[in-house]
């Protein structure tokens, strides 16, 4: 491990073949939620509807770094391991080792794609019109290691229309591993634009995984993209804030670009003046993951058919 970056873990299963098993992904692929566009065309910063990816819930405790005799004592009594459930979001279902790692270590495939998903559910509604996919840690690692360009594009979600597409990258190259890889960075594609904007809070230690998902993406799209690494991004200042740092970036150029300006204005993707707090950020997410927890358990205790205390709180 180089230090800089997430276990991944709980997201990929390894091809006996030693490439990327496509047909089973396929059956776990994201799902698709569209939201009808209100008679929009398709304009430069939006489009005409709202598309999302959806994963399927990252079970699996393989790869975990904590030590196996770790224990954590939930509020109300009985020792669970790390790998119990803590929360359960919409698709994506949310482990104690996540908690732990958001606090303060590598996030992992889980923490991003909750973060994505809670971006989703929350921000991208207020949008009707607008028509970005988010895709999943899982999604992407599928896109960047199969061997086959027309299997993956069979098991992506559609991108027709799509004028944005967010991909946390992270450079793990081994398929048997997965829960592999030491760093993340984010790709933005515009397909308006034809421009794949990578930003990498390491000095461009992803500069050619970024590449990589970009070549891959211009075949899928089947448009040509211009690949252009963001030297001025914000820069972490220790090895473990990688993912986080794609978080904040993630929701600033959605929020603050894409969807904060008017659809035919151009908008500059530099993040030279955006400052970043990681540690703030962190408690942040860790306050909208407890709020949702602790509105789950409200509405556990009030159903009818309320299941025992060992089922985590939903949302869905």
């Amino acid at each position: 491990m180089g230090g800089t970056g997430s276990k991944r873990h709980g997201g990929r299963k390894a091809a006996p073949t030693g490439g990327v098993d496509v047909q089973k992904h396929k059956q776990q692929r994201d799902r698709i939620l569209v939201n009808k566009p209100n008679g929009g065309k398709v304009t430069k910063r939006m489009g005409s509807g709202l598309t999302s990816t959806r994963n399927p819930h990252h079970k699996s405790t393989k790869g975990v770094r904590f030590m196996r005799s770790t224990r954590l004592m939930p509020k109300y009594g009985h020792q669970l391991s790390p790998g119990s459930a803590y929360l359960s979001y919409y698709d994506v279902l949310l482990t104690y080792e996540d908690i732990k790692a958001l606090r303060n270590d590598w996030l992992t495939d889980n923490n991003i794609s909750f973060w994505e998903e809670y971006l989703e559910r929350e921000i991208l509604p207020k949008y009707p019109q607008a028509r970005i996919i988010l895709l999943r840690p899982t999604m992407t690692f599928l896109m960047m290691r199969s061997q086959s360009v027309k299997d993956i594009a069979s098991a992506l979600p559609s991108f027709k229309g799509v004028t944005h597409i967010f991909l946390p990258i992270n450079d793990n190259r081994d398929v048997q591993q997965a829960e592999g890889g030491s760093h993340w960075s984010l790709l933005l594609i515009s397909t308006l634009d034809g421009v794949a904007f990578h930003y990498d809070s390491m000095r461009g230690s992803n500069y050619n995984e970024g590449k990589i998902a970009s070549n891959r993406m211009s075949k899928i799209l089947g448009i040509p993209l211009r690949y252009q690494q963001l030297d001025d991004c914000p820069q972490q200042s220790n090895g473990s804030d990688c993912g986080v740092f794609v978080c904040v970036m993630m929701r600033h150029l959605l929020v603050k670009r894409l969807l904060g300006h008017n659809a035919k204005e151009k908008v500059s993707m530099s993040m030279a003046d955006k400052m970043i707090d990681a540690q703030g950020a962190r408690k942040e997410m860790l306050r909208i993951i407890e709020s949702f927890r602790k509105e789950g358990e409200r509405r556990r205790s009030i159903s009818p058919a309320a299941s025992s205390s060992h089922t985590p709180p939903r949302i869905e």
